[in-house]
């Protein structure tokens, strides 16, 4: 399975590269212009799961491999770039490639860090890069409407998909994203042929100067939550120049830090998080001396496509999975713990693996 993609999107000027490098401690080029970031930076960034940790020290582990997930901070957009302005297609292009969308959007006010509209206006931000995306959604979907519009006359096995692509054109022309649109289970396996952005999930992370939140700031968290309540997506607010700070401390101060503010959880751990399950991705874990490992899988996946992300050929020469819940492994402590007490599961290839499972696979 391809590793999950975010691309991180927004105008000129909102916090991107910043937010980039406080994720990947990347060093990346950040200045007070627009277009500072020409070619997309990519970064994998490790998932922080207490759970792998727990396995690890339980199984003494010599080695710990996380879950990972890709982020691409790609070029500001700008008002125009379905029409080529700035990067434009360039960008839009970037931006397929991804499977969510993190939105970037700017709160905070800095006299010395220039907006690309000249004032800040979170919501006609927004406005300026969801319409952007639709109407290159739009291009997109007209362009394969008159394709298949010709291919009728002589394929009417194709008639399905394109009455779903001029259900989709209207509800373009309605400015709404194709994400909200009602669809069928055969209809959602039809348009996943297509990158069509509005139809990936979107992520708006909320740039602010600091917390607590200032009551104007707080008015337009509101506002977005509602919006973002709409067209189905989530919001993080995120006081991205301090993330970058915090970046720079060793995990062990961080964790200090915010034990002293009652046990606060990082924005930026929150976000990565919600990155990774809004696409409903679950973790199953494999433990033992040589190594403790993350392994993430989609939800609803079984014991046999779980075995196919280890290795092919464990997945050919499949015979059954021997399963432990992650609850059951720290109160037995361990393995040898958890067959004497009668909670280690042998499960077939059709077993839909649950999220924290840890499982050994005898194979063949």
């Amino acid at each position: 399975m391809r590793g999950l993609t975010c691309g991180i999107v927004g105008l000129p000027n909102v916090g991107k590269s910043t937010f980039f490098k406080a994720l990947t401690q990347k060093a990346v080029d950040i200045a007070n212009y627009p277009f500072c970031t020409i070619h997309p930076n990519v970064g994998v960034v490790e998932l922080h799961d207490p759970r792998l940790l727990a396995l690890a020290e339980l199984s003494k582990s010599q080695k710990i491999v996380p879950a990972t997930v890709t982020f691409v901070d790609i070029a500001g957009l700008v008002k125009g770039a379905s029409e080529g302005e700035g990067l434009g297609n360039q960008f839009l292009s970037h931006v397929r490639e991804t499977d969510i969308i993190i939105h970037i959007v700017r709160l905070f006010a800095e006299e010395g860090v220039i907006h690309v509209s000249g004032k800040v206006d979170p919501l006609e931000d927004i406005s300026v890069i969801d319409l952007e995306l639709l109407l290159s959604d739009l291009q997109m979907a007209e362009n394969i409407s008159y394709k298949l519009d010709k291919q009728l006359k002589t394929k009417k096995e194709l008639e399905p998909l394109f009455n779903l692509i001029q259900k989709i054109i209207i509800h373009l022309h309605q400015n709404q994203p194709v994400r909200t649109l009602f669809l069928t289970q055969e209809e959602r396996k039809m348009v996943a042929l297509y990158p069509f952005l509005t139809n990936k999930k979107m992520i708006y992370a909320l740039n602010v100067g600091e917390f607590p939140l200032s009551p104007r700031e707080q008015a337009w968290v509101n506002q977005i939550k509602s919006h973002a309540h709409k067209e189905q997506s989530e919001v993080v607010p995120i006081c991205i120049k301090w993330e970058e700070e915090l970046s720079e401390w060793k995990r062990e101060e961080v964790q200090e830090y915010l034990s002293l503010l009652g046990g606060a959880e990082r924005a930026l751990e929150k976000l990565i998080w919600s990155a990774y399950t809004a696409l409903d991705r679950i973790t199953f874990f494999t433990t033992g001396e040589t190594e403790s490992r993350a392994w993430p899988i989609p939800k609803g996946a079984t014991a046999w496509e779980a075995a196919g992300e280890i290795h092919t050929d464990i997945q050919k020469q499949f015979i059954r999975a021997e399963v432990i819940a992650y609850s059951d492994m720290l109160i037995y402590k361990g393995r040898t713990g958890c067959r004497e007490a009668g909670k280690v599961y042998a499960e077939g290839r059709g077993y839909v693996v649950r999220d924290g499972d840890i499982i050994l696979f005898y194979h063949h």
